[in-house]
């Protein structure tokens, strides 16, 4: 959900050639690139369950060029690159020199905590499209998540590091039960200091996250307060004249609710994001979304860790993500013939796609159940 800036990565002239290119096909718009499983943090939410030691089977140099190789040739035009924590792999430069000369965008996902000066110059140099540093809470909240205390204090000074050094930078923000309360706190921290963009993540269970889910999930409520939140302060900030990018990210219920809201509030503007949410498409895993692990494995996205479609160590990327004989990689392409409950008869699913089946496998048992984490009452959805 953009709410209401659009931001030009997703929605600008880029993304509109991109989606009339890509209509009909099967390349992914974004490819997640975990080339490293090795973090210097103990996030307690991690969804890959990382540590702070040497992995033997990660993808070597020559492989991880050969997957940006073959991604640039399928037609892919973001790579991502996260972990783990990508800024301890010693040649990530060189990797994301590869993808920006191959033309694709290079997004780097990190904690932040490694960016000096110098790391922000070369990351400039290197080509680097935006950085996003994940930051959740004020400093006590975010040093107890993230395992190490000053973490915050580091993460901080690579933000401003990267602002100096001219290279985008934003916040990640993973909301869970216990650092809710202080999103309002990180938007006055964004203010602050001049971060441009921030990105709040509905937490997804998978990981170290599937150990959170009763301590950490907030209620349908709870979400819908930390939302309306999110929406006005965001409607502020551009009030004030500052464009500062606003997302939710992984929760594909906020874009029916945004648009809810604003058909009482504007209605020509309700218009023009309903407009937008249908060109989004909503949830893409399998489809606009690819995630390749450290050690090769592919995943129909970064939290289906539990299922691989294949290894580009055995197959190129392109290979296994064109195999229409795997399963789930098919039902995920056609799977409003196999939702449940609420979720196969709502009137958003063309917006939504039925969200993300990995949270509802996790919290259910059932890949195919009705979204959990939906908090739209059932009026909202057409019941």
């Amino acid at each position: 959900m953009d709410c209401p800036h659009i931001p030009e990565l997703r929605y600008g002239d880029f993304s509109r050639r991109l989606h009339d290119r890509l209509a009909g096909q099967r390349v992914p718009i974004t490819g997640s690139l975990e080339l490293t499983f090795r973090c210097n943090l103990r996030c307690v939410h991690c969804y890959s369950g990382s540590r702070d030691i040497a992995y033997p089977d990660e993808l070597s140099h020559e492989e991880g060029l050969r997957l940006l190789d073959d991604l640039a040739d399928f037609g892919a035009p973001v790579a991502l690159f996260s972990g783990g924590e990508p800024l301890m792999r010693p040649d990530i430069f060189e990797l994301i020199r590869r993808a920006t000369s191959r033309k694709m965008r290079a997004v780097v996902s990190t904690n932040g905590t490694l960016i000096t000066p110098d790391v922000a110059a070369r990351l400039k140099d290197a080509g680097l499209s935006y950085v996003g540093i994940s930051l959740d809470g004020l400093e006590p909240t975010n040093d107890r998540f993230r395992g190490v205390k000053g973490a915050f204090g580091l993460a901080l000074q690579g933000v401003r590091n990267c602002l100096a050094g001219g290279v985008k930078v934003g916040l990640r923000f993973t909301i869970t039960r216990g650092n809710y309360a202080d999103v309002g706190g990180v938007l006055d921290l964004i203010e602050r200091e001049g971060i441009p963009r921030v990105c709040f993540y509905h937490l997804v269970y998978t990981g170290r996250a599937t150990k959170l889910v009763h301590e950490a999930r907030l209620s349908h409520e709870e979400t819908r307060r930390t939302v309306d939140l999110i929406l006005a302060r965001t409607k502020a900030f551009h009030a004030q004249g500052k464009a500062i990018e606003v997302l939710t990210v992984d929760n594909h219920t906020d874009g029916p609710y945004l648009y809810l809201r604003l058909l009482k509030e504007d209605p020509a503007r309700a218009a023009e994001v309903l407009s937008l949410l249908k060109m989004n498409g909503g949830n893409s895993s399998g489809s606009g979304i690819g995630c390749v692990s450290w050690d090769g494995s592919v995943h129909p996205d970064q939290f289906w860790r539990h299922y691989a479609l294949g290894n580009v160590k055995d197959r190129l990327f392109s290979e296994i993500w064109s195999d229409t004989s795997e399963p789930l990689l098919g039902k995920l392409r056609d799977r409003k013939k196999h939702l449940k409950g609420r979720c196969a008869v709502c009137k958003w699913l063309d917006i939504c796609n039925g969200n993300f089946r990995v949270r509802a496998e996790a919290i259910t048992g059932d890949l195919w159940a009705e979204e959990p984490d939906c908090y739209l009452t059932d009026e909202e959805i057409g019941l």
